[in-house]
């Protein structure tokens, strides 16, 4: 490979190894450094200021670029098929950075319904109280519902791929179409899929994000989100209606970043204004973590993939679940969509129902033994919470049942340890109710 490997090769898995990583220039290191600074040292006073002023790109302040979560931000972009990434501190903040970007106080948002608990109370609570977004959530297996909550205020459409727990795998082209006709770009977010299966981007999502925390690191070691440009939405064109990139920046003497920046206008805005000004940076050691979990991306996700699949069929036939909500089964309804978006896998992410409600979910999630019992998704090992009590305990037993989230509901996230061990272990603590 030459040092330009990931330029002259696109495979995936070639990407997964090299993109953002070339050797060290200086030293030769073939593994990229960890680049624990706060600050660079300027050539001189004109280098400093053309920095400041965005006349030059490079490095100024850690808290906007820093040359090891670049090298991560190239290689996620690399992977989506984007033109850039904006690295932040988890993935709940890359959502308040792309918002901010595109939003301002009495403007409006149209989601997914379906979608992390975590994220539907950001959309429902904290954002209109401390931003002033508004947001309309809809079922997104009726494509029309995302045209007839569409206002002149709407900015974006979010969704995401495969929801975060219930498996619910959206129409993302259709979507699109939806979003294109308003003059406004879809965001998806990627998080469960991983690029590994689905690019959002080719199916004509404007911007991808990502909580790396999960899947794109593995490890469970790292915290971390992103935002993907696809560089595709005109924001020249649609000028108006985001001023950020179409009127003068008063920060930065005035300059238009449509004019200066072109399709890049959205990329460099969320570096040299979002992270500057809202400061959701990621850490360079949490970068250097997620980059090797991502050379093994594309070996973790078909396995995964596979042991959910046989732990999901299994469920399906035990005489103590009284159903399972994983795409990748032939009875589910979006196993057509899992064909066409997902690379024909399911996931690794999903929930099923026991019989005997509440009780019978808590007493099986403490019965587990290989199982851990986290809040966390997208580990190399085998996860397990009962969401209702946990992670979507913050919203009303009505918005649970919107969201799938009965109190039997039980989200298991499938790691890597073999099949006959991971079955095992739910048969013992199912036998346990």
């Amino acid at each position: 490979m030459t040092h330009n490997a990931a330029k002259d090769f696109q495979g995936f898995e070639t990407l997964a190894l090299h993109a953002g990583t070339p050797p060290d220039p200086v030293t030769g290191s073939r593994s990229m450094p960890v680049h624990f600074t706060t600050a660079y040292v300027f050539r001189d006073a004109v280098h400093g200021a053309d920095l400041f002023s965005l006349k030059e790109m490079g490095y100024s302040y850690s808290r906007l670029t820093n040359p090891t979560v670049n090298a991560m931000e190239e290689r996620l972009a690399a992977l989506e098929g984007g033109l850039g990434a904006t690295a932040t501190s988890s993935g709940h903040a890359a959502q308040v950075l792309i918002f901010a970007a595109l939003m301002g106080a009495g403007d409006h948002i149209v989601a997914s319904s379906r979608i992390y608990g975590g994220s539907t109370n950001q959309l429902r609570n904290v954002f209109p109280r401390c931003f002033g977004w508004q947001s309309t959530l809809v079922d997104p297996d009726a494509i029309d519902n995302f045209k007839r909550a569409i206002t002149d205020k709407t900015k974006l459409i979010f969704l995401e791929s495969m929801a975060n727990p219930s498996g619910v795998v959206v129409d993302i082209e259709a979507v699109a179409k939806v979003a294109e006709a308003a003059g406004i770009p879809l965001i998806v977010d990627n998080t469960l899929a991983t690029p590994a299966l689905c690019k959002p981007l080719q199916y004509g999502a404007s911007i991808v994000t990502h909580s790396t925390t999960k899947f794109l690191s593995g490890h469970g070691h790292a915290l971390g989100g992103a935002v993907v440009d696809g560089g595709t939405f005109d924001w020249k064109k649609h000028a108006g209606k985001y001023p950020n990139f179409g009127a003068p920046n008063p920060s930065y003497n005035g300059i238009v970043f449509n004019d200066a920046f072109g399709k890049a206008a959205l990329h460099v805005w969320l570096h040299a204004v979002g992270l500057r000004d809202l400061g959701m940076t990621q850490q360079p050691m949490n970068a250097f973590l997620t980059l090797q979990g991502m050379e093994t991306l594309a070996l973790r996700m078909p396995r995964h993939c596979a042991n959910a699949q046989a732990v999901a069929e299994h469920l399906e036939k035990h005489p103590k679940v009284a159903w399972v909500n994983y795409p990748g089964l032939k009875s589910s309804k979006y196993y057509n969509l899992v064909q066409k978006y997902c690379s024909g896998m399911g996931g690794a992410v999903f929930t099923f129902g026991v019989k005997g409600g509440h009780a019978a979910g808590t007493k099986i999630v403490s019965s587990m033994k290989l199982f851990s019992h986290v809040a966390n998704i997208g580990d190399t090992r085998s996860l397990i919470t009962h969401p209702s009590s946990t992670t979507h305990s913050q919203l009303t037993d009505e918005q649970k049942v919107a969201l799938g989230i009965g109190p039997e509901t039980i989200r298991v996230s499938i790691g890597l340890e073999a099949i006959a061990d991971i079955i095992a272990d739910l048969d013992q603590a199912l036998a346990q109710i």
